[in-house]
């Protein structure tokens, strides 16, 4: 019974897939910038950045809500099992008496990890969830109800909303996910956001609570991932299935395999941590200069500039454990020179230019 109202369900969600494809192919550079968007790279190479310079509890909160629910989103994936739209077609029986409906598949369409809850719709909510309330905590002074406040509030949260939907429709439309699967990534990303608004700790965290948080984190994903493969359970399913169904080779990626995301992840908390930790940071933001709205702007700028240029290194994947090591290396890099370096060395470079005017 339970497998027949699956079935149906994703019935329902290939008929979803269909319709958009049909009725708004003229939108597909539209979804595919949407997904490009939503991926949280961006929020580790530009959000980060910005916010960590601008307002830096909001850049920790920012860094944690992303590591956190991506951490939750791996696990959901490997307890829920859930198919993806351009294998399951292929796959299920339950068109064995009619002809297998034609689903599209796109360069970003053949994600190699089980499909729910969808990680671009669960990442881009508990992103964006903590932008806008860290957005009216700023803007909106409580206790004055005023027109101007409630414009402000409404403004945020429809552009929070409109957001969205266009990652959910982009997601559906692309056949990574059936409609119930983005449905549930949003909730889940809100439900992280709000519970990481309700704690303190993460904005005066020690250096041995983000290793041992970082640590944590891998032990758990690790146990749980061994613990279900001695029951038996093929963790790597779905890299069959996708490696079988994708219509082009090329477009089965490494870097979504669950472990790259996981230590991608892991590598951007521990550099967080490195980062605030260190003397770099001690240094460059003591002084009246780590407050001045000139190098705030010109730190977000070279941070900005610099981890562009640092995103186009990819890590070789011919050899698994070197690109595993590199990808937590090049993610911990990115947190550490905006956080440390960047700063270290725009603040060093103005020191030595005041003194030369003097």
């Amino acid at each position: 019974a339970m497998d027949a109202g699956m079935d149906l369900v994703h019935d329902y969600g290939v008929g979803a897939v269909q319709y958009l494809q049909t009725h708004y192919r003229d939108a597909q550079g539209w979804f595919l910038l949407v997904s490009f968007i939503a991926d949280l790279r961006n929020t580790f190479f530009i959000l980060f950045p910005i916010w960590f310079h601008l307002r830096e509890s909001v850049g920790v909160k920012l860094i944690w809500v992303a590591v956190v629910g991506d951490w939750l989103n791996l696990v959901f994936k490997w307890i829920l099992f859930g198919e993806r739209p351009y294998w399951w077609v292929h796959e299920t029986p339950y068109y064995s008496n009619s002809s297998v409906p034609h689903v599209e598949q796109f360069p970003v369409t053949c994600e190699t990890g089980p499909g729910s809850p969808s990680g671009h719709t669960m990442g881009s909510a508990g992103v964006y969830y903590v932008m806008v309330t860290s957005l009216l905590a700023i803007l909106v002074k409580k206790h004055k109800p005023s027109v101007k406040n409630w414009c402000v509030r409404a403004s945020l949260w429809t552009l929070f909303w409109g957001v969205q939907v266009c990652v959910c429709l982009s997601r559906v439309f692309l056949a990574a996910h059936f409609p119930h699967q983005v449905i549930a990534g949003v909730i889940s990303g809100m439900i992280v956001a709000e519970a990481f608004s309700r704690v303190q700790w993460i904005y005066s965290a020690s250096l041995k609570r983000y290793l041992l948080t970082t640590l944590f984190l891998l032990v758990f994903a690790l146990g749980f991932y061994l613990l279900l493969r001695v029951l038996g359970v093929d963790l790597l399913w779905t890299l069959e299935k996708a490696k079988r169904w994708c219509v082009r080779a090329e477009w089965v990626h490494m870097d979504t395999t669950p472990f790259a995301s996981l230590l991608r992840n892991l590598g951007t908390l521990f550099g967080l941590g490195l980062g605030l930790h260190s003397p770099l940071y001690s240094e460059s933001c003591s002084g009246k200069r780590g407050h001045s709205a000139p190098f705030r702007l010109g730190c977000i700028a070279v941070s900005l500039s610099l981890l562009h240029l640092f995103d186009s290194f990819k890590p070789p994947t011919h050899m698994v454990a070197l690109f595993y090591l590199l990808s937590f290396c090049k993610s911990a890099a990115v947190p550490l020179a905006t956080v440390g370096i960047i700063p270290y060395c725009l603040s060093g470079a103005l020191s030595a230019h005041s003194k030369k005017t003097l």
